[in-house]
């Protein structure tokens, strides 16, 4: 028994897998795909307008599959689709290196997004739910800091590629490592669910011999069908939008700062602040929620929010108010991937995780749609960014009571026999 117990769970080893997996869909594909607008639109002579344009194709592809998403990913291996999905997400990537012209990117936006739908979106916190009983909190945690961290290596590895090698080439590296990477990763190291390795979820109690395990007796929670007309859904798909469109104002803050006078090496060294605030802020608020529940913590994160964005409206003539108020900042923004699919869970179970989390999702993704211009012409038809620290103080006021009239609202249903 003791032999047992001091071994490694194999949970463990599926959170590696989840971390290289999506880390590099983020970190590898997403997240350096701006460092290739300039190259391909001086070289193909593309506006920069016409050529990112597929980026807010990619958004609303993303918008559209979510939902369909979540279904496939119930029903399926997810060794197969996390395969499947690499190969269009990374595929389509190494395709641009082909293109001679936008439509090209436009067409391939499409592979692209569905891949990445699961890659990036809905597979880490699915999987991470399915074999995490207990801490799963720190499980996102460590998911979500772990694609940051990456990301400091990618960038200067992928802006090296490019110089030396030239966009194409880069294009076709990258993807194709990725896929390398990643398929034999899925093989070695994710599996479906506990049971295929003989397991419960860590952290689970032991299941009585010869009990049998169904969906009612393992995954309780409350099904699909009864969470989507509740008002527990609907706030947290609006808590989804709202975290999602504040922290796409991350965007924007180097223009803010180079408006109030501070120069751009000044602007880059703060911008880091915020890098630093969403690696603490991943593994601080992970901790959290296995400690003190994700309500308090949801709470606390949109506290520490509307303190750092009050920071920047009143403070921002002092330089270590604005670094401390960048790093603040950047812990709220890590809640997308730490405290978001945790409050699915409290919410609703595990019953349906995975068809409720990528519909309620979609709330990123709209956001990611809406936000990031609404600043711009707020500040195109004003002059300051001033209106929009004020929307964005009453989107953080209105998190709160969402977070609020939602375990509510979940109590009610508990009470009521929907969580079976």
């Amino acid at each position: 028994m003791s032999q047992i117990k001091s071994k490694i769970h194999f949970a463990w080893f599926v959170l590696v897998g989840l971390c290289i997996i999506v880390g590099l869909g983020k970190a590898g594909l997403n997240n350096t795909a701006g460092l290739f607008i300039t190259p391909v639109s001086k070289d193909l002579d593309i506006g920069v307008g016409n050529l990112t344009l597929y980026l807010s194709i990619s958004s609303i592809v993303t918008m559209v599959f979510l939902p369909i998403g979540g279904r496939i990913l119930a029903k399926y291996d997810v060794r197969t689709v996390l395969i499947v999905a690499i190969l269009l997400q990374a595929g389509a990537f190494s395709m641009f290196g082909l293109m001679n012209s936008v439509w090209g990117w436009y067409i391939f936006s499409i592979p692209l997004a569905i891949g990445g739908v699961f890659i990036t979106v809905i597979a880490g916190p699915v999987v991470i739910n399915t074999w995490f009983k207990k801490r799963n909190g720190i499980a996102l945690g460590i998911l979500s800091a772990f694609g940051g961290v990456l990301g400091v290596f990618t960038q200067p590895i992928v802006g090296n590629l490019i110089t030396n090698l030239g966009w194409r080439t880069s294009y076709y590296a990258i993807g194709i490592a990725v896929i390398i990477i990643v398929i034999p990763t899925v093989l070695f190291l994710i599996r479906n669910s506990p049971k295929d390795k003989g397991l419960v979820q860590y952290g689970a109690e032991s299941v009585a011999e010869g009990e049998e395990s169904n969906g009612a007796s393992t995954n309780p929670g409350i099904t699909f069908k009864d969470a989507k007309k509740s008002l527990a859904f609907l706030l947290l798909a609006l808590f989804f939008f709202i975290i999602t469109a504040v922290s796409s104002f991350t965007i924007h803050i180097p223009t803010y700062l180079a408006n109030q006078g501070y120069d751009v090496k000044f602007t880059g060294n703060a911008m880091a602040a915020t890098a630093l605030g969403v690696f603490i802020g991943s593994l601080l608020f992970g901790y959290l929620t296995d400690r003190i529940g994700v309500k308090i913590t949801s709470l606390l994160a949109m506290l520490i929010g509307l303190l750092s964005i009050t920071m920047l409206l009143l403070f921002v003539d002092v330089v270590t108010l604005i670094i401390v108020a960048l790093v603040l900042f950047g812990c709220m923004t890590s809640s997308i991937g730490t405290i978001a699919p945790a409050l699915t869970t409290a919410m609703f179970g595990s019953r349906d995780y995975s068809q409720i989390y990528s519909t309620v999702s979609l709330g990123l993704a709209v956001a990611s749609v809406i936000a990031l211009p609404a600043y711009g012409y707020i500040f195109d038809f004003s002059g300051s960014y001033v209106p929009a620290f004020y929307i964005i103080i009453g989107m953080f006021v209105l998190n709160i009571l969402f977070v609020i009239l939602a375990f509510h609202n979940k109590e009610k249903m508990v009470q009521e026999g929907l969580w079976r």
